[in-house]
């Protein structure tokens, strides 16, 4: 499977905390091997959209998530990452993401 992070989102990813972009590789390599991870790490958002989930993930300075799209078995579509600031996800942060994926429906 391939894995592809848009640039923009290689942006808002070089401003997370080392240890926690290791542990994004981590678990986007499992979700690579073909695992199906779940809650409280992983969770579809249909919300969203269909087939995005979000990566959540917590240190001392906050909350972290990132926004992928699985294309079928085909690749993993790494399209956004944010600080969370707030306990529901921003209304811009999700049509930001509604907009990233319609490159690739």
């Amino acid at each position: 499977m391939e894995i592809i992070v848009l640039d923009s989102c290689q942006k808002e990813l070089s401003k997370f905390p080392k240890e926690i972009l290791k542990d994004i590789l981590a678990i986007v390599d499992k979700l690579d091997k073909g695992y199906r991870l779940s809650m409280p790490i992983v969770r579809a958002t249909p919300s969203v959209g269909k087939n995005i989930s979000e990566i959540r993930l917590r240190d001392k300075k906050g909350a972290y998530r990132v926004f992928y799209y699985l294309s079928k078995k085909e690749a993993i579509y790494i399209v956004h990452a944010f600080k969370k600031k707030s306990q529901k996800t921003p209304r811009r942060n999700i049509e930001l993401i509604r907009k990233r994926i319609q490159k690739f429906l």
